[in-house]
C-alpha cells in the first residue's frame, strides 16, 4: 500500500511537471509572457496605432514607454517585450489553434498586445 502511494505521487509530480513544462500551444505558438518578434513597424488603424507583423505571420498591436517606435516605421525591427493579459491571450490562441484543427477556422495566425521593452533595427524598409 505504502509503495504504491509512493508510484501514484510521484506519477502526479511527473505529469504536473510535464503540463507546465509546456510552453508553446498544439500549433507550436509560444505561451511565454517576454516575447522576441522579428518583423515590419507598420502604422495601424489610426494615427497613434502601431502594429508589428511578424515574420511568422504574427500581428502585435504595439506600444512602448522605453523606446519611440515612431522612429521605426517602415524597418524592419526586433522587438522584446511582454504580451499584455499572457493567461487570457494564451486561452484564446489555444481556442483558434482547435477550431483551425477541426476545420472551423483557416486563418490560424497569432494576435496579440505586446508591451515593447527594447527594439533593434533590422533593416531600413521591410520586405
Amino acid at each position: 500500500m505504502k509503495t504504491a502511494s509512493i508510484v501514484l505521487g510521484v506519477a502526479l509530480l511527473l505529469i504536473s511537471a510535464i503540463s507546465l513544462a509546456q510552453d508553446t500551444t498544439s500549433s507550436g505558438k509560444s505561451k511565454s509572457e517576454v516575447r522576441t518578434i522579428t518583423g515590419c513597424l507598420t502604422r495601424g488603424d489610426s494615427t497613434d496605432k502601431l502594429v508589428l507583423d511578424g515574420n511568422d505571420g504574427s500581428t502585435w498591436d504595439v506600444k512602448s514607454d522605453k523606446v519611440v517606435l515612431a522612429d521605426h516605421v517602415g524597418h524592419t525591427v526586433t522587438a522584446k517585450g511582454t504580451v499584455s493579459n499572457v493567461t487570457m491571450h494564451n486561452m484564446k490562441e489555444e481556442a483558434k489553434d482547435a477550431a483551425s484543427s477541426a476545420g472551423v477556422k483557416k486563418n490560424n495566425s497569432e494576435h496579440g498586445d505586446l508591451e515593447i521593452q527594447s527594439l533593434k533595427m533590422v533593416s531600413k524598409s521591410c520586405k
